[in-house]
């Protein structure tokens, strides 16, 4: 007797072994657990790797609050010299005013560039001029000449205008920037032509254009160069060191060197402590724009 829905003289279909069931079931949970033990390694390897890189600024603070003395010894435990070792660095070395100095330069040249180079961008894309590819591949060629081939020419530039152990000797020969002018043209390149189009529909300038429509565009690129621009400022030591002898005018990165000789001796816990202290502006700065950051150069990696 066939049953319901099998043709008469054929054989019956056998039943799915339960077995199979058994097995899948299996081997999920065995997939579950390694993928969980696959995920406890990557954390400690992640963990090892982020203690290793880490270790130095952990060092550098423990040594910050030790002597001499500790510091000799290889004490790995806290010292009782932070109170010292601070108001060497703050009070007698006077860190604070290098701070400040530091802080102006790296504002001022940080602002300046990423003005130049949205103007750049703008030109290198949307304006039509004589010469513009050799001029653009002139800014090219100078991102493969690094800042000390330049150094003495800057130095009797600024020498001339009289603007030894000044801020603008610190900044305006900084004002420019071809890694900005490159990454805005690419970025104003890579914007849809219909956007500028139907601004010279509608009768707007450049200018206008720029600042309507551009600079809304580009916050992420523009807090991606910041960033860069800023620790690139902070961290400038050869050319403040050349053309400023004030050192009541000097920069952060060259007030540190006073730190490692004092009272006739070799000191390493105000060093210590001072350069932690010199390192939080730009820690500051990344992490306020760290999400500006990582999509300025995802952007430009999708692209």
């Amino acid at each position: 007797m066939s049953t319901l829905g099998q043709v008469p003289g054929t054989p019956a279909a056998p039943a799915a072994p339960q077995t199979s069931f058994v097995a899948s079931q299996h081997r999920r949970r065995f997939g579950q657990r390694r993928s969980k033990a696959d995920r406890w390694y990557n954390h400690l390897a992640l963990i090892v790797i982020c203690f290793a890189i880490g270790f130095p600024v952990l060092y550098a603070a423990l040594v910050a609050t030790q002597g001499n003395a500790d510091f000799f010894a290889f004490r790995l435990t806290p010292g009782d010299m932070l109170g010292e070792n601070w108001n060497v660095v703050w009070n007698t070395r006077q860190l604070g005013g290098y701070l400040l100095n530091s802080t102006i330069q790296a504002i001022v040249i940080t602002v300046g560039k990423t003005i130049t180079a949205l103007l750049a961008g703008l030109a290198f894309v949307h304006l039509r001029f004589p010469g513009k590819w050799w001029v653009f591949w002139f800014v090219l060629v100078t991102l493969m000449m690094p800042t000390e081939i330049s150094i003495i020419a800057l130095f009797r530039i600024v020498s001339f205008f009289d603007w030894g152990n000044t801020m603008y000797a610190l900044t305006i020969p900084f004002l420019a920037s071809a890694t900005g002018a490159f990454l805005f043209r690419q970025h104003f390149a890579n914007l849809p032509s219909e956007l500028s189009e139907a601004a010279q529909l509608d009768g707007a300038s450049p200018t206008q254009y720029l600042w309507r429509i551009l600079l809304p565009l580009s916050w992420n690129v523009i807090g991606a160069l910041a960033v860069i621009q800023f620790i690139y400022s902070w961290n400038m030591y050869l050319w403040p060191l050349m053309i400023i002898t004030e050192q009541s005018s000097q920069v952060v990165q060259v007030g540190l060197g006073t730190l490692r000789t004092i009272g006739g001796g070799q000191t390493y816990g105000p060093l210590m402590l001072g350069a932690l202290v010199a390192s939080i502006p730009p820690t500051l700065v990344f992490i306020l724009l760290q999400k500006q950051f990582l999509a300025g150069f995802s952007i430009a990696s999708d692209k």
